[in-house]
């Protein structure tokens, strides 16, 4: 075993109590300081217990100085005797230079943080490979996730008490309250029916798209990544085909975007003015910082590791479920299924972007008179609802029926939303050029 005892930690014992300091003499720098230091940043034991205290007495609306915050940390140990607290509180809180950098001092106690936390990775490294771990796929996949958590800032803690966590609630409610509230909401959808009833795509959501062959899910997914990318053009869609190619996807996008019969763009019958549409499609669809991944077979560790080298991702979009492969060894399906779903829902959290997945129903509504689709339809596991915060079903009534009232409408069926309602939205479906839209929101090129 490698001994890093002698190893020393870098950390600014000047930065660490001058924030503190700052604190007692202005608590209204407090919030600054909350957006940017966690406890677990400050490196002394002590400072971890005094800037807890600060959140819990935030969070409490206690007021924040010297003779409050010397009563709380007496009762929690944090000083051998009254005296000393009093004395080292008074000491830090006039030291301050001045709480107007007081940003900067949190720059540099998260800075040596995560100095630390790298020297942290490097330990357990050293120490796999002296303890025998010779296999570099391992050790690659625990190091980029390591720094992957230290990126995010994500690494993980103990059970933390409500009351610490509870301003910080406070505070993200009031900007989804403020004037710049849509950049705290669920990304946009470019159904505004459906956004009302999901909130949009929030992050962290695992949202289940599931239907019979022939509903238009890979349709319906690729209308909301244009959607996405067309309103958020400074962030990132990734899309992982596990059964078309790329170039059946880019096909699928130009005869949405552009309006030109999907049938003619696979045997390039094309007439007219259809060829300046395409241009002007492709041109369209060029400037979209869209991104597809047709490896075949993939798993999720191997999307993960793709997603994470991705400098602003706002949505991922998989083609389908049950083509992903397993890590696991067995071939039981249920197991397979559940565990697969359940590493996309701790992708979709880690990464904090909604996570759109595509998946195939059971015959069950083969058999029934109405063929909607319901959550007992689910293929293979149960695990899918329970993981899946939004499960949506796509039924178009005239597959079933040629002489349906409303040949040209597509249900979207919200079976489960752990944000808020059920419900089923009217979506138009033009099957010639594989798009969906809402009424009077046609989704096309500008």
């Amino acid at each position: 075993m490698l001994d890093f005892s002698d190893l020393a930690m870098p950390y600014s014992l000047e930065a660490e109590q001058t924030i503190l300091g700052g604190i007692l003499i202005n608590p209204d720098v407090m919030e600054i300081v909350m957006e940017r230091v966690k406890p677990e940043c400050f490196y002394i034991e002590q400072h971890q217990k005094l800037f807890k205290i600060f959140v819990q007495m935030l969070g409490s609306g206690s007021h924040i100085d010297i003779i409050t915050v010397l009563n709380e940390a007496v009762s929690a140990h944090v000083f051998e005797t009254a005296s000393d607290g009093r004395t080292y509180l008074a000491n830090i809180a006039e030291s301050v230079p001045s709480i107007a950098n007081i940003k900067s001092y949190c720059k540099i106690v998260v800075n040596r943080y995560y100095v630390r936390m790298l020297a942290e990775t490097c330990r357990e490294t050293l120490n796999a490979i002296q303890e025998g771990e010779i296999d570099a796929q391992v050790l690659l996949d625990a190091v980029e996730q390591n720094i992957f958590n230290i990126r995010q800032n994500r690494n993980i803690g103990g059970l933390t008490p409500l009351k610490e966590i509870i301003t910080e609630a406070y505070i993200h409610i009031g900007h989804i309250a403020g004037p710049d509230r849509e950049q705290y909401l669920g990304i946009h959808s470019g159904f505004p029916h459906l956004d009302t009833v999901i909130s949009g795509l929030n992050k962290s959501d695992l949202i289940l798209v599931a239907a019979r062959p022939a509903m238009g899910k890979t349709a319906f997914a690729l209308n909301i990544a244009q959607n996405v990318a067309k309103t958020n053009p400074d962030k990132e869609v990734c899309i992982f085909s596990l059964e078309m190619s790329k170039e059946q996807l880019a096909t699928r996008f130009l005869s949405s975007a552009a309006q030109v019969d999907s049938n003619k763009l696979r045997n390039g019958r094309i007439v007219g003015n259809e060829w300046t549409r395409l241009a002007i499609g492709t041109n369209y669809l060029s400037n979209m910082p869209v991104y597809i991944d047709d490896t075949g077979g993939i798993t999720v560790p191997q999307m993960k590791a793709k997603l994470r080298r991705m400098k602003n991702l706002s949505l991922v979009i998989i083609d389908y479920l049950g083509l992903i492969s397993s890590t696991m060894r067995t071939e039981n399906k249920v197991q397979i299924v559940g565990e697969i779903t359940r590493q996309l829902k701790i992708m979709a959290k880690e990464l904090e972007v909604p996570v759109l997945l595509l998946s195939q129903l059971s015959r069950g509504p083969e058999s029934r008179t109405d063929k909607r689709p319901l959550l007992s339809d689910l293929r293979d596991s149960g695990a899918i609802e329970q993981d899946a915060d939004i499960v949506m079903f796509l039924y178009r009534d005239a597959y079933y029926h040629k002489d349906t009232e409303k040949p040209n409408v597509a249900e979207c069926i919200i079976a489960k939303n752990r944000h808020g309602e059920t419900g089923t939205i009217e979506l138009i479906w033009d099957g010639q050029f594989t798009r969906f839209s809402e009424m009077g929101n046609p989704n096309v090129m500008p």
